[in-house]
C-alpha cells in the first residue's frame, strides 16, 4: 500500500495537478472576474474564450518601464539588417517544427509539456553553442525557457523577443492530439531561427536580448505572467511577440494587433514591416488577453505582436489535431524571421 501511495503522488505530480488544487482566479476582460476550477476553465478554452489568469499576480502593479528609457521612431540600421536578412531560411524552423509537432501534445500541465520544454531548451542549446540558455520554472511541469545575448553599453536594458512553446486541443486539453504546428510551433520556430542567424552575425548589440519561449500560454498566459512578476525590477524595452507566424491569407499581410499594445512599438513595427519583407502591415484587433504580449502591457512595458495575417480567427485549425505542419507556410514564416531581426538590430542598437 504504501508503494501504491508513492506511485499516486509521483504521478499527479507529474501530471501538475497542483496549480488546480484549489479555484484560480481567471479573468476575461478588464473588468471581468471570477474564481474557477481546472474544469471550468477547460470550458473556456472549448468556447474559445480568451483569458489571462491572475492568481499569482494580483499584487502586481506596472513599471512604467515607457518612460525611462529611449525608443526609435525612425530605422536606423538599416545597413546592419540587410547584410543578415538573406542568412535566414526555412532549413532549421522545418525540421525543429517537425520534431516538435511530434509529441501528443505539448499542454503545460502535463507530462508532455515538460518533455517537450526540455526538449527545446536542449534543441536550442545545440543550435547556437555556448548560448545562455535556461529553463524558468513553474509551478507546473512545463518550463519557460529564456536565452540571453549580453549587451555591450547598455547590458540592464533588455530587448525581449517572445513566443509560447505550449499547444492544446480545446476539446481534449489534457490528453488530446494538439500537434500546435502554427499555434505556436510556429512563432517557436521563427525566434530561434532569428536567434541562431543575429549569433552568427557578428553584430554586438548595446541592449540586452532575450529570447522567450513561455509556457502555459493556453491556460491563461501563465508562463509569461510569472516571467513578467520576476522581471518587476528589471528594465525591459519593449516585447516583440510572435503567435502564429506560418498561416497567411489572401492577400498576404502582416496583422499589426493595435488594442492591448503599444502605439509607438506598432508605429516602429509598421516601418520594419515595410523595409524588410515584401508584404503589408494591416491593423486589426484580437481582444482581450490573447496571447502573452498582454502580460507586458499589463504591467506597463512596450509590446507589439506583428500576426499571420489580418484575422484573429484566420486560422481554424489551431486548437486541433489539424494545426498541423503540413499546413505551416514556411515562406511565409521567414518573413516574420526577417521581421524578428530587424526589430533586434534596431531596438537594442546593433553594430
Amino acid at each position: 500500500m504504501k508503494h501504491l501511495l508513492v506511485a499516486l503522488a509521483i504521478a499527479l505530480s507529474a501530471c501538475g495537478k497542483g496549480i488546480y488544487d484549489s479555484k484560480r482566479l481567471i479573468q476575461t476582460s478588464p473588468t471581468e472576474k471570477q474564481w474557477l476550477t481546472e474544469p471550468e476553465i477547460h470550458g473556456l478554452i472549448a468556447k474559445n474564450v480568451h483569458f489571462r489568469d491572475i492568481t499569482d499576480i494580483q499584487d502586481l502593479a506596472p513599471v512604467n518601464h515607457l518612460v525611462t528609457t529611449d525608443f526609435p521612431t525612425d530605422l536606423s540600421h538599416q545597413a546592419q539588417v540587410n547584410a543578415v536578412l538573406p542568412k535566414a531560411n526555412a532549413n532549421l524552423p522545418k525540421s525543429v517544427l517537425t520534431n516538435f509537432t511530434g509529441f501528443t501534445n505539448r499542454y503545460y500541465n502535463s507530462n508532455n509539456g515538460k518533455t517537450s520544454s526540455a526538449w527545446l531548451l536542449n534543441t536550442i542549446k545545440s543550435t547556437v553553442s555556448g548560448i545562455n540558455a535556461t529553463a524558468f520554472t513553474h509551478r507546473f511541469p512545463q518550463s519557460s525557457i529564456i536565452a540571453r545575448i549580453q549587451g555591450t553599453t547598455k547590458p540592464n536594458e533588455i530587448v525581449v523577443i517572445s513566443a509560447h512553446q505550449d499547444s492544446i486541443n480545446q476539446r481534449n486539453p489534457t490528453t488530446g492530439r494538439a500537434p500546435g504546428a502554427d499555434d505556436d510551433g510556429s512563432g517557436t520556430v521563427t525566434i530561434l531561427e532569428a536567434l541562431r542567424v543575429f549569433a552568427a552575425s557578428g553584430l554586438k548589440p548595446a541592449r540586452s536580448i532575450e529570447f522567450h519561449w513561455y509556457a502555459g500560454e493556453e491556460g491563461g498566459l501563465l508562463g509569461s505572467a510569472d516571467v513578467t512578476k520576476a522581471y518587476k525590477t528589471k528594465t525591459v524595452v519593449a516585447d516583440l511577440h510572435f503567435d502564429m507566424t506560418g498561416y497567411p491569407l489572401d492577400p498576404p499581410a502582416v496583422g499589426i494587433v493595435t488594442d492591448y499594445t503599444d502605439s509607438g512599438t506598432n508605429a516602429l513595427l509598421r516601418k520594419i514591416v515595410t523595409a524588410y519583407t515584401d508584404l503589408p502591415a494591416v491593423d486589426f484587433k484580437c481582444g482581450y488577453a490573447c496571447s502573452d504580449h498582454a502580460s507586458w502591457n499589463a504591467i506597463g512595458v512596450r509590446s507589439a505582436l506583428p500576426f499571420e495575417n489580418q484575422y484573429v480567427d484566420g486560422n481554424t485549425n489551431i486548437h486541433t489535431p489539424n494545426d498541423s505542419l503540413s499546413t505551416v507556410d514556411f515562406d511565409h514564416l521567414v518573413k516574420y524571421v526577417k521581421i524578428a531581426l530587424g526589430f533586434i538590430i534596431e531596438v537594442a542598437d546593433a553594430k
